[in-house]
């Protein structure tokens, strides 16, 4: 079993594609390692090393993909809802001790207000529509703080922090190696017996751990490509499915409902769809909607809720459902 997240990416077959996006080319393997090796050492070259924490605050889509895959591979992420409000903001970076700020080039978040006022260095990130999905620069240069705590991230190494749901108290942060994150993908991967072949439809939020973990790292693991799309969108669900033609997609119950209510419109598209297996995680199905998301897309329903615990060692970890 791989122990860290770059080593999750080197054992992709270069050739391979990794990810791929609505009206984007397609992003390899090969690509994805050069693309992060080259991230990590700007990012080594702006002063984060291993250990350091950085908030990621970017729209759903590859991009996030590829900066929590790059910033995991050297440093711990810390993905942010870029839909969270000043405040929230504020309430969250004033508890991760965020080491630099990573935001898409021209964003108006409220989070840059906040970073200037807490001392927090802002990487702006851009990238073109004609890109290969995922693939972004640096638009600053290194201003020669380099760290010398460089390179890739250790098995051992904080890979990923996540608050918790604060349902018993204020959110907690919780720290996750990159075993963790390692055993954590491997699970799901078996459980879903991803292979190289798989294409995964990705309709979850990317500053979860649900769509980090279960929809991207899993399938990197097995070598798969992932359809990534700005969100859960129910009206283009369908038309993503014609397009990416994906063998499995994960979500959470909601999702799964809101999905079925469209069903009846664009059953030519299921009827050609080639889905083996629909994944559900976060919160339970009721009996009678699993059974009649089978029925429609022939397929079954795996539920994964409340198996975190089962792949990573925290024992907060239960806090978090993937």
């Amino acid at each position: 079993m791989a122990n860290s997240v770059i080593e999750i990416i080197k054992s992709g077959a270069p050739a391979a594609n990794v990810l791929a996006a609505p009206g984007r080319p397609y992003l390899t393997y090969g690509a994805l390692l050069e693309h992060v090796e080259a991230t990590v050492k700007a990012l080594n070259a702006r002063g984060i090393g291993r250990n350091d924490r950085v908030a990621i605050v970017l729209p759903n889509g590859p991009e996030m993909a590829s900066s929590f895959l790059s910033v995991a591979s050297c440093a711990t992420t810390a993905p942010l809802n870029p839909n969270y409000s000043t405040e929230e903001f504020d309430y969250y970076l004033s508890h991760l001790n965020a080491k630099a700020l990573i935001l898409e080039k021209g964003s108006k978040s409220p989070v840059l207000a906040i970073a200037k006022q807490r001392d927090i260095p802002v990487f702006e990130i851009s990238w073109s529509a004609t890109d290969p999905a995922g693939l972004f620069t640096f638009t600053d240069k290194a201003d020669g703080s380099a760290t010398e705590n460089r390179g890739f991230a250790g098995p051992e190494d904080c890979g990923l922090v996540m608050h918790t749901s604060g349902t018993t108290s204020q959110p907690k942060i919780v720290p996750l190696s990159q075993i963790n994150l390692c055993a954590s993908a491997e699970h799901i991967k078996t459980s879903l017996d991803l292979q190289s072949n798989d294409i995964g439809l990705n309709i979850m939020p990317l500053f979860h751990i649900h769509g980090l973990i279960a929809a991207i790292l899993s399938a990197v693991r097995a070598g798969a490509m992932t359809y990534c799309t700005p969100g859960f969108e129910p009206d283009k669900f369908f038309s993503w499915i014609e397009e990416a033609k994906p063998t499995w997609y994960t979500a959470v119950s909601t999702m799964h409902q809101e999905i079925l209510s469209y069903a009846d419109r664009d059953q030519e598209i299921i009827d050609k769809a080639d889905i083996r297996v629909i994944r559900l995680s976060s919160s339970s199905l009721p009996p009678q909607v699993q059974h009649e998301l089978e029925n429609v897309f022939g397929c079954p329903v795996i539920e994964a809720y409340a198996m975190t615990g089962g792949s990573l060692v925290k024992s907060s970890i239960s806090s978090f459902n993937i």
